[in-house]
């Protein structure tokens, strides 16, 4: 284990402002469905050389499904929506509300990550899985929310992310 001592949220605020790191992710989540706290949660482990399986992966995303469809998707929806629409929206006024909105789903999305972690630490006290690499964290992690097949771009964004890593390493 390289560095778990970096917490998992200050991890992902440092990952997530790193160069092109946002736009892959949120190219991720539209174009692939992942959750991006899922997978800000692989890299964390990545940085900290703990390597997810397919079954430990499974695991993990199950711990948080059910609090990111029932509250961090619908509020992304209706902060999404709020862009937009509707009546009497987009104004000054509803941006406001909109604004509040974006900070409960940041909140929530917090919540998500603290969860993780708490899972994260103790794989990495029990991880059996030494001759696997933390090359495949992310990828793992794409595959579970998209399928099989990682198209070009999904591939060009999992590599933003992996360097974006590699440079919070050698800092």
């Amino acid at each position: 284990m390289q560095d778990m001592n970096i917490g998992l949220w200050d991890f992902a605020l440092r990952l997530y402002k790193a160069p092109d790191v946002a736009d892959a992710c949120l190219a991720l989540q539209e174009r692939n469905g992942v959750d991006v706290p899922v997978l800000l949660f692989a890299a964390w482990l990545r940085h900290g050389s703990i390597a997810l399986s397919p079954a430990k992966t499974v695991q993990i995303i199950g711990l948080v499904d059910e609090w990111r469809d029932d509250v961090v998707a619908p509020l992304r929806a209706i902060r999404q929506r709020m862009k937009t629409g509707p009546k009497p929206g987009p104004d000054k006024h509803t941006e406001n509300l909109r604004e509040a909105v974006k900070a409960a789903e940041l909140s929530a999305e917090r919540i998500e990550l603290m969860e993780l972690e708490t899972a994260g630490l103790a794989l990495a006290t029990i991880s059996d899985d030494s001759n696997r690499s933390t090359d495949e964290n992310l990828p793992l992690v794409v595959r579970y929310y998209h399928g099989s097949t990682l198209d070009s771009e999904a591939r060009k964004s999992i590599a933003i992310v992996e360097r974006a890593i590699e440079q919070i390493l050698s800092k």
